[in-house]
Protein backbone atom coordinates (compact mmCIF):
# COMPACT_ATOMS: atom_id res chain seq x y z
CA UNK A 1 0.00 0.00 0.00
CA UNK A 2 1.88 3.18 -1.00
CA UNK A 3 -0.15 5.24 1.79
CA UNK A 4 -1.65 5.55 4.99
CA UNK A 5 -3.26 8.83 5.91
CA UNK A 6 -3.96 9.46 9.49
CA UNK A 7 -5.96 12.29 10.64
CA UNK A 8 -6.62 13.71 14.18
CA UNK A 9 -9.51 15.57 15.28
CA UNK A 10 -12.59 14.90 17.27
CA UNK A 11 -15.37 16.58 15.02
CA UNK A 12 -15.72 14.98 11.27
CA UNK A 13 -16.80 17.71 10.19
CA UNK A 14 -13.83 19.84 10.13
CA UNK A 15 -11.47 21.67 7.82
CA UNK A 16 -9.09 19.37 9.13
CA UNK A 17 -11.23 15.77 8.03
CA UNK A 18 -12.00 18.14 4.86
CA UNK A 19 -8.11 18.16 3.93
CA UNK A 20 -7.23 14.17 4.55
CA UNK A 21 -10.64 13.56 2.74
CA UNK A 22 -8.95 15.42 0.24
CA UNK A 23 -5.73 14.34 0.41
CA UNK A 24 -6.90 10.72 0.30
CA UNK A 25 -8.77 11.32 -2.77
CA UNK A 26 -6.02 12.55 -4.68
CA UNK A 27 -3.68 9.72 -3.86
CA UNK A 28 -6.72 7.66 -5.05
CA UNK A 29 -7.49 9.21 -8.29
CA UNK A 30 -3.29 9.61 -9.00
CA UNK A 31 -3.99 5.50 -9.23
CA UNK A 32 -2.37 4.78 -6.26
CA UNK A 33 -3.77 2.72 -3.09
CA UNK A 34 -4.84 4.66 -0.08
CA UNK A 35 -5.65 3.87 3.50
CA UNK A 36 -7.15 6.32 6.39
CA UNK A 37 -7.27 5.73 9.75
CA UNK A 38 -9.10 8.31 11.99
CA UNK A 39 -8.13 7.98 15.57
CA UNK A 40 -10.83 9.83 16.87
CA UNK A 41 -13.72 8.06 15.38
CA UNK A 42 -11.13 4.41 15.77
CA UNK A 43 -11.13 5.69 19.92
CA UNK A 44 -7.71 5.21 19.52
CA UNK A 45 -5.96 5.43 23.55
CA UNK A 46 -3.08 7.80 23.85
CA UNK A 47 -2.29 7.62 27.33
CA UNK A 48 1.23 6.02 27.72
CA UNK A 49 0.09 2.94 30.76
CA UNK A 50 1.83 0.45 32.41
CA UNK A 51 2.12 -1.90 29.57
CA UNK A 52 3.83 1.03 27.55
CA UNK A 53 5.95 1.70 30.06
CA UNK A 54 6.81 -2.03 30.73
CA UNK A 55 7.87 -2.24 26.84
CA UNK A 56 9.58 0.89 27.30
CA UNK A 57 11.90 -1.06 29.67
CA UNK A 58 11.75 -4.00 28.27
CA UNK A 59 9.79 -6.14 30.56
CA UNK A 60 6.75 -6.79 28.14
CA UNK A 61 5.03 -7.11 24.76
CA UNK A 62 3.66 -4.52 22.90
CA UNK A 63 -0.52 -4.38 23.64
CA UNK A 64 -2.36 -5.52 20.53
CA UNK A 65 -3.79 -1.77 19.52
CA UNK A 66 -0.37 -0.87 18.87
CA UNK A 67 0.73 -4.00 17.35
CA UNK A 68 -2.46 -2.93 14.81
CA UNK A 69 -1.26 0.19 14.27
CA UNK A 70 2.25 -0.87 13.66
CA UNK A 71 0.87 -2.86 11.28
CA UNK A 72 -0.82 -0.54 9.29
CA UNK A 73 2.37 1.79 9.09
CA UNK A 74 4.12 -1.41 7.81
CA UNK A 75 1.99 -1.98 4.76
CA UNK A 76 2.40 1.88 3.71
CA UNK A 77 5.44 3.90 2.05
CA UNK A 78 4.16 7.00 2.68
CA UNK A 79 2.84 8.22 6.01
CA UNK A 80 0.48 11.52 5.97
CA UNK A 81 -0.46 13.15 9.17
CA UNK A 82 -3.22 15.49 9.19
CA UNK A 83 -3.58 17.82 12.08
CA UNK A 84 -4.74 21.10 13.79
CA UNK A 85 -1.83 23.12 15.53
CA UNK A 86 -2.23 23.05 18.90
CA UNK A 87 0.09 25.03 21.36
CA UNK A 88 2.86 24.90 18.39
CA UNK A 89 2.38 21.31 18.06
CA UNK A 90 0.16 18.71 17.31
CA UNK A 91 -3.08 17.28 19.56
CA UNK A 92 -2.59 15.11 22.22
CA UNK A 93 -4.22 12.26 20.63
CA UNK A 94 -1.53 12.13 17.84
CA UNK A 95 1.05 12.98 20.18
CA UNK A 96 -0.40 9.58 22.27
CA UNK A 97 -0.13 7.94 18.98
CA UNK A 98 3.10 8.25 18.28
CA UNK A 99 4.21 8.15 21.91
CA UNK A 100 3.01 4.87 21.87
CA UNK A 101 3.46 3.10 18.52
CA UNK A 102 6.46 4.67 17.77
CA UNK A 103 8.56 2.10 20.53
CA UNK A 104 11.37 0.97 20.65
CA UNK A 105 12.01 -2.16 19.26
CA UNK A 106 9.83 -1.16 16.14
CA UNK A 107 10.66 2.57 14.61
CA UNK A 108 14.33 2.67 16.33
CA UNK A 109 16.72 -0.04 18.45
CA UNK A 110 18.83 1.35 21.17
CA UNK A 111 22.62 -0.27 21.14
CA UNK A 112 24.16 -1.27 24.26
CA UNK A 113 26.85 2.07 24.03
CA UNK A 114 23.61 3.87 23.70
CA UNK A 115 23.95 4.29 19.95
CA UNK A 116 20.47 4.59 17.88
CA UNK A 117 19.71 2.04 14.91
CA UNK A 118 17.47 4.14 12.92
CA UNK A 119 14.79 1.36 11.49
CA UNK A 120 11.61 3.35 9.65
CA UNK A 121 14.32 3.90 6.76
CA UNK A 122 11.44 2.81 3.85
CA UNK A 123 8.89 4.80 5.36
CA UNK A 124 8.34 8.49 4.22
CA UNK A 125 6.19 11.09 6.26
CA UNK A 126 4.40 13.92 4.98
CA UNK A 127 2.94 16.40 7.71
CA UNK A 128 -0.23 18.77 6.78
CA UNK A 129 -1.14 20.91 10.27
CA UNK A 130 -3.30 23.78 10.13
CA UNK A 131 -3.03 26.48 11.75
CA UNK A 132 -5.37 29.87 12.74
CA UNK A 133 -2.28 32.21 12.69
CA UNK A 134 -0.51 33.65 9.62
CA UNK A 135 2.57 32.56 7.88
CA UNK A 136 4.42 36.29 9.10
CA UNK A 137 3.53 35.55 12.88
CA UNK A 138 5.17 31.83 12.41
CA UNK A 139 8.33 33.06 11.00
CA UNK A 140 8.62 36.24 13.21
CA UNK A 141 8.11 33.61 16.59
CA UNK A 142 9.99 31.06 15.44
CA UNK A 143 7.44 28.33 14.79
CA UNK A 144 8.87 26.77 11.75
CA UNK A 145 12.18 25.91 13.60
CA UNK A 146 10.60 24.54 16.36
CA UNK A 147 8.25 22.59 14.14
CA UNK A 148 11.63 21.26 12.21
CA UNK A 149 13.33 20.47 15.66
CA UNK A 150 10.61 18.81 17.36
CA UNK A 151 8.71 17.33 14.70
CA UNK A 152 10.91 16.62 11.94
CA UNK A 153 13.60 16.16 13.18
CA UNK A 154 12.90 14.94 16.88
CA UNK A 155 10.11 12.39 15.69
CA UNK A 156 10.36 11.47 11.78
CA UNK A 157 14.34 11.61 11.30
CA UNK A 158 15.17 10.40 14.85
CA UNK A 159 13.78 6.67 13.20
CA UNK A 160 15.46 7.27 10.23
CA UNK A 161 12.22 8.19 7.89
CA UNK A 162 12.29 10.61 5.32
CA UNK A 163 10.54 13.45 5.83
CA UNK A 164 8.36 14.37 2.28
CA UNK A 165 6.59 17.39 2.73
CA UNK A 166 6.02 19.62 5.46
CA UNK A 167 2.74 21.99 4.63
CA UNK A 168 0.89 24.84 6.91
CA UNK A 169 -2.38 25.88 5.97
CA UNK A 170 -2.71 29.04 7.63
CA UNK A 171 -5.02 31.36 8.80
CA UNK A 172 -7.90 28.51 8.57
CA UNK A 173 -10.24 30.48 10.67
CA UNK A 174 -10.20 34.14 8.65
CA UNK A 175 -9.72 33.36 5.21
CA UNK A 176 -12.47 33.06 2.64
CA UNK A 177 -14.10 29.35 2.17
CA UNK A 178 -13.57 29.37 -1.56
CA UNK A 179 -9.56 30.67 -0.76
CA UNK A 180 -9.16 27.88 1.80
CA UNK A 181 -10.80 25.02 -0.90
CA UNK A 182 -7.92 26.42 -3.47
CA UNK A 183 -5.34 25.77 -1.01
CA UNK A 184 -6.62 22.42 0.10
CA UNK A 185 -6.97 21.27 -3.97
CA UNK A 186 -3.48 22.47 -4.66
CA UNK A 187 -1.96 20.87 -0.97
CA UNK A 188 -3.84 17.50 -1.55
CA UNK A 189 -2.79 17.39 -5.75
CA UNK A 190 1.06 18.19 -4.66
CA UNK A 191 1.21 15.53 -1.88
CA UNK A 192 -0.46 12.94 -3.90
CA UNK A 193 2.54 13.51 -6.57
CA UNK A 194 4.46 12.93 -3.81
CA UNK A 195 3.41 9.60 -2.96
CA UNK A 196 3.14 8.90 -6.69
CA UNK A 197 6.86 9.97 -7.01
CA UNK A 198 6.61 12.81 -9.43
CA UNK A 199 7.59 15.43 -7.46
CA UNK A 200 10.21 17.28 -5.50
CA UNK A 201 9.65 17.80 -1.46
CA UNK A 202 7.14 20.18 -0.38
CA UNK A 203 7.52 22.83 2.28
CA UNK A 204 5.44 25.49 3.09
Amino acid sequence: MPALVVVSHSDPDSLTHHVARSVTDAIRTAGDTVETADLAAENFDPRFAGGDLNLFRGNGIAPANVIAEQERIDRADHLVLVFPMYWWSMPALLKGWIDRVFVSGWAYDLTADYGIVKKLDRLTVHLVSLAGDDADSFDRHGVYDAFRTQIERGIVEYCGATVGSTTFLHETDTKTPDALSAEVADLASAIAARVAGRQQALVH
